[in-house]
């Protein structure tokens, strides 16, 4: 038996988990603009994948290096979701959120 691929999926499903309230709590604090945070975070793991001697551990650092770039989309999306009301808004952006409901009706 090989128990990789069990490994593998299960650190990615853990990257998820990780990353999607990241995206959440971020979006919340700071907006969408913080989306850089994420592509640098997805170029140094890729980088960092590259270099690794053990197989596993490249692939398992790969594989969060791509969490980190979905959470790209993510913040983008996040916005939107917060616009729709489908999650709290920051009371401290408020301004923001409704300028971009106001442009969204016209």
């Amino acid at each position: 038996m090989n128990g990789v691929g069990i490994i593998v999926g299960a650190t990615v499903f853990l990257s998820i988990g990780i990353c999607h309230p990241l995206v959440i709590k971020m979006e919340y604090r700071w907006g969408k603009q913080c989306w850089w945070v994420w592509l640098v975070a997805g170029l140094v793991f890729s980088a960092l994948s590259l270099f690794m001697q053990n197989d596993i551990l490249s692939i398992i650092i790969g594989g969060f290096a791509f969490c980190c770039f979905w959470g790209i989309g993510e913040m983008f999306m996040q916005e939107k979701r917060v616009v729709k009301g489908w999650f709290p808004e920051n009371p401290k952006r408020h301004d923001y959120y409704q300028s971009i409901r106001e442009k969204s009706r016209k």
